[in-house]
């Protein structure tokens, strides 16, 4: 049956990879509400294709509510899967990240590499995982039990779609998604993303605009700044120690226009980023700039949050525990203009703390740099049991399939069964690999891919004959 499954997949290669070109094409980023789109028109036209790829493979297959898809394998007399492999469609933005070399709404293919936003997060998965279904219904495998592809369109954004869903529909009870890494991940750590303003009319500060992604280390940040010398701020530059390339442009002692450039990030792993926005925030605190609330709130951004530190040790949050490993840290968004700022502080955090504990700390941490918190979408850290018979099943199909060891792993980042009992994440990162996941030219190989679709069609077969 192994060989029988591992040539079906091989031979339907080009058949997976149409699917993921057809849905990158889509530009599903989060959009205003319309009829019938709640979380905007990409999300819902991405959703609108997916179902249509299902039903055409022969799939029973819904739309649910306009915010998740399904389609289901089921045997003979059962009404209702036992497994969900649970996607999602939607993607972060790729307008106004720097670096892309192909249209990121174009698939593109190089030497066997996979270019494109959502080629790993979520839709290649996605793609991986319908030909892993369709591997066994076309081959006739007898199952016992049944699969549900369940596919959502707000993942990137705090997973509204299942909290939809869930009012009226429930999960099978074993889930797993395929959006972070192999082996297993059974431990995830908490998340918090908050916002916060200030008021701070008047100053040097013309303009500050930096970040467009609540998660993700900020590669771009640039400010228009007066009463100051070219010369003077080049000097400035050529000191820093961040590893974040300026450029100085404009009228002396006018506007000029500073530009930063870092680079990016996921949140959960900010140590391998440059936060552009924190480290042109500590350049402009270098300077003497006019007193009042502007400068005040610039040296205190910069003592709580200063580039290059991901622990929050400056704010007062920092801690770790052997489960789940420290906390991190990301101030990845910062606008200031028209005597007004506001900001984002992603964090990630560990399972010996709490939401209760991070906002105490984060409240006080921005009080003291004279800002606002105005308040967060986030969750307590997710666990489950490394030694249940589901985690152990993926655990032995992952080390039959790849040939190494398979073992429970615990991550920063907030996978899409976050809130699900008893869910874990199985794929789709590899090792140390950075896939460039929400920055420019995110990708995956062909035969990355081609190896997922054989790890869960394996997965199918173990736990539903």
């Amino acid at each position: 049956m192994h060989d029988r499954i591992r040539n079906y997949i091989n031979e339907n290669r080009q058949r997976m990879l149409a699917v993921l070109e057809e849905l990158v094409a889509v530009p599903s980023v989060k959009g205003e509400p319309a009829p019938g789109a709640p979380f905007g028109r990409g999300p819902r036209a991405a959703l609108d294709k997916a179902v249509g790829i299902c039903r055409s493979a022969g799939f029973d297959t819904r739309i649910c509510y306009d915010v998740v898809g399904t389609a289901d394998l089921l045997p003979a007399g059962c009404d209702f899967p036992s497994l969900g492999i649970l996607c999602h469609l939607d993607v972060v933005p790729a307008q106004g990240q720097r670096g892309w070399l192909t249209d990121p709404f174009k698939m593109c293919e190089k030497d066997g590499v996979l270019y494109g936003r959502g080629v790993i997060d979520d839709k290649g998965p996605f793609a991986a995982a319908f030909i892993a279904m369709k591997c066994i219904k076309d081959l006739g495998i007898p199952l016992k039990k049944g699969v549900r592809l369940i596919f959502g369109t707000d993942e990137e954004n705090g997973s509204e779609d299942l909290e939809i869903y869930l009012k009226k529909d429930k999960l099978p009870p074993q889930v797993f998604t395929p959006d972070a890494s192999f082996p297993v991940i059974n431990i995830e750590k908490g998340m918090m993303r908050s916002r916060f303003s200030g008021s701070c009319k008047g100053g040097s500060i013309v303009s500050f605009h930096g970040g467009s992604i609540p998660n993700a280390v900020p590669d771009h940040a640039e400010c228009v700044i007066s009463g100051f010398s070219q010369e003077l701020i080049e000097k400035l530059t050529a000191l820093d120690r961040s590893g974040a390339q300026f450029t100085v442009r404009g009228h002396d002692i006018r506007d000029l226009k500073i530009e930063c450039t870092g680079r990016s990030a996921h949140a959960s792993t900010p140590e391998g980023g440059i936060n552009a926005v924190t480290a042109l925030i500590g350049l402009l605190d270098k300077l003497t700039l006019d007193p009042g609330k502007q400068s005040d709130i610039i040296s205190g951004l910069a003592k709580a949050f200063p580039c290059g530190e991901t622990d929050g040790t400056s704010a007062g949050l920092k801690c770790s525990d052997e489960k789940s490993g420290a906390l991190t840290l990301v101030f990845s968004i910062f606008d200031m203009e028209d005597g007004k700022c506001e900001g984002c502080i992603d964090v990630r955090f560990p399972v010996c703390s709490s939401l209760a504990e991070v906002e105490k700390a984060e409240r006080a941490a921005l009080k003291e740099a004279h800002c606002k918190f105005e308040g967060y979408m986030g969750d307590e850290p997710h666990i489950t049991d490394g030694d249940s018979d589901f985690v152990r099943t993926l655990l032995s199909v992952y080390e039959r399939v790849e040939g190494v060891k398979g073992e429970c792993i615990a991550i920063g980042g907030g996978t899409y069964v976050h809130n699900i009992p008893g869910g874990v994440a199985f794929g789709v990162e590899r090792g140390d690999t950075d896939y460039h996941m929400h920055g420019a030219n995110e990708f995956i190989t062909s035969d990355e891919l081609v190896k997922d679709a054989l790890l869960f069609a394996e997965a199918i077969v173990e736990l539903c004959t």
